[in-house]
């Protein structure tokens, strides 16, 4: 069926627009639902959900689930329903899992029999928990499958998502995202890459997390392009099932690119029909690798998680930029709040003046930033002199161009010179035994940081000296001092390197630690004694934990 794009305000009008729309539209494993079931269903979830809030209660509804259809659904539902849907992590656990759903205020709360476990012995005070995978749900829905989707009461204004961001200290805090702006950022991406009803979209990513949502439902909504769901990311799957659903477009976080690249390499593996994957953290080199191997251009673009801050690419954009800074954009010195002053490149391209270069993105004009749930801290710190201040790290060229350069806990302060750590992970990354790399600061002994990487795959100490001194943009203080090799790089629900745990163990840990002692050039295995030398030891006490490090020798 064609039909003209739905320009809804709402994302219940883009529910209601899909009413009547017998084409497939979402599938799942075996699953196949039309675009007109889909709001069907989402009607009948919206009209129970009407039933099961307690009068004058918050209209929000948690969701623990995997990527299920039963997601989407009550996506949907929501929006119908004007409620907010919280999306709950499901690797949180214990009082940390409880706090989520109680901070939110769900009263109901989505589950499925897999995830029952987490709850065991929870005190979830007036929240009522259903199951979608059984018989109970089935009949309980059953009362309400005659109902028709109905926007009228919706608006723009009303809370939609309330989705935790991933804070490396502290609680996640429940970004807010009303109806208005996700209908805004899904009409944005339609826009941008051209997307219309005979895509399908593919969504591994989890969709407790705003990418998926925002990046990936979201446009395919306003498009009325399909949707096709994986359960749990799978970088074995993932070709398989871009196959099988025949996906044109994706969205990816953190590492799940270098997770499909690792995969054995065949000689078909360009015969796919995906046109575009879009996301954040890939890295110029793996971008590179997967449009070899794929025949996929991977677009990286940038955007805060709580909508305060954008940069999109556009055709022109130089090697490793983002994008053109857009207006009210601007690269401030968090102390000084002046703007920092352009990249300054050596011929081979290597950073010369990141000490003043390197700066926090800052949007001083007006943006969508709609708060966080509950948490006026944390909207202060974010809404600065009036400003939305993104947390992140970037430089900009003469041109305006932007390039990222880290999370402000991602600054590393070495011998008085500021380093960016997102800029020797894009240097590290070419080393060919390389399957994945993260750079972080560990204390130094004396004063300020050192930089550590930890590295997925083979390492081999002397060729990898040797790879350093042969890359031309490797500054003079960017060669990591210690190396952890890892089997497989810690990271978070998301895909994203878990860099506080990375932070906290340091050389601590139980993975082979290699370093190079000041003044050297090559690697050796770092010891029990080394790591508690003068050297080494990092400010406060040493708990060395032996199983990581080489035995004493005498």
């Amino acid at each position: 069926m064609e039909s003209t794009r739905p320009t809804g305000r709402t994302v219940a009008e883009l529910v209601q627009a899909r009413w009547g729309d017998h084409r497939p539209g979402l599938w799942c494993e075996d699953l196949v639902l039309t675009h007109h079931e889909v709001a069907a269903g989402a009607a009948a979830r919206a009209a129970l959900l009407a039933d099961l809030l307690p009068a004058g209660a918050e209209p929000h509804v948690g969701v623990l689930l995997d990527n299920t259809p039963e997601y989407p659904l009550w996506l949907s539902a929501a929006a119908l329903a004007g409620a907010a849907l919280a999306g709950i992590n499901p690797t949180r656990r214990g009082p940390e899992l409880a706090r989520d759903i109680l901070h939110t205020e769900c009263r109901v709360l989505l589950t499925e029999r897999a995830h029952l476990p987490l709850l065991a012995d929870l005190e979830l005070p007036g929240v009522r928990i259903l199951l979608t995978d059984t018989e109970e749900y089935e009949v309980l829905l059953a009362s309400y499958t005659e109902s028709e989707p109905d926007a009228s009461r919706a608006t723009p204004a009303d809370r939609f998502l309330l989705y935790f961001t991933s804070g490396s200290t502290g609680a996640p805090k429940a970004a807010i995202c009303t109806q208005g702006r996700l209908a805004a950022a899904g009409r944005s991406l339609v826009t941008q890459f051209g997307v219309g009803q005979g895509d399908v979209h593919y969504i591994c990513m989890p969709m407790f997390h705003g990418n998926a949502v925002i990046a990936d439902w979201a446009p395919a909504l306003v498009a009325g392009a399909g949707v096709a769901l994986r359960r749990r990311f799978s970088a074995s799957g993932f070709l398989a099932d871009v196959r099988r659903y025949r996906a044109t477009y994706f969205t990816y976080v953190g590492r799940a690119v270098q997770y499909v690249l690792a995969t054995e390499e065949r000689p078909d593996d360009r015969d796919n029909p995906l046109r575009l994957g879009f996301g954040t953290e890939a890295g110029a080199v793996d971008a590179a690798a997967f449009e070899r191997r794929f025949g996929v251009r991977l677009v990286e673009g940038y955007g805060s998680s709580e909508g305060g801050a954008a940069v999109q690419w556009s055709p022109g954009t130089p090697t490793g930029a983002v994008g053109r800074a857009a207006p009210g954009l601007a690269v401030l010195d968090p102390e000084t709040r002046a703007e920092c002053p352009p990249a300054a490149f050596s011929p081979s391209g290597r950073l010369l003046n990141g000490e003043e270069a390197i700066g926090e993105l800052v949007n001083r004009a007006p943006n969508p930033f709609e708060g966080y749930w509950r948490n006026p801290e944390a909207d202060a710190e974010r809404r600065r002199e009036g400003w939305y201040w993104t947390g992140d790290l970037f430089y900009r060229d003469g041109d305006g161009y932007l390039y990222f350069a880290g999370r402000a806990d991602d600054r590393l302060r070495v011998d008085s010179e500021n380093l960016a750590a997102a800029m020797i992970e894009n240097i590290l990354a070419r080393y060919e035994g390389a399957d994945a790399v993260a750079v972080y600061a560990i204390p130094d002994p004396v004063t300020g940081d050192q930089v550590m990487a930890a590295v997925a795959g083979r390492f081999d100490p002397l060729d990898f000296a040797k790879f350093l001194l042969a890359q031309p943009d490797l500054g003079t203080k960017m060669a990591p001092r210690f190396v952890r090799v890892v089997e497989r790089m810690p990271v978070t629900a998301t895909n994203k390197i878990h860099r506080a745990r990375l932070r906290q163990e340091g050389i601590h840990c139980t993975d082979p630690v290699w370093w190079r002692p000041p003044g050297e050039t090559t690697y050796r295995r770092l010891t029990t004694e080394d790591a508690e030398g003068p050297l080494v030891s990092t400010r406060g006490p040493s708990h060395v934990r032996r199983q990581g490090l080489e035995p004493r020798t005498r």
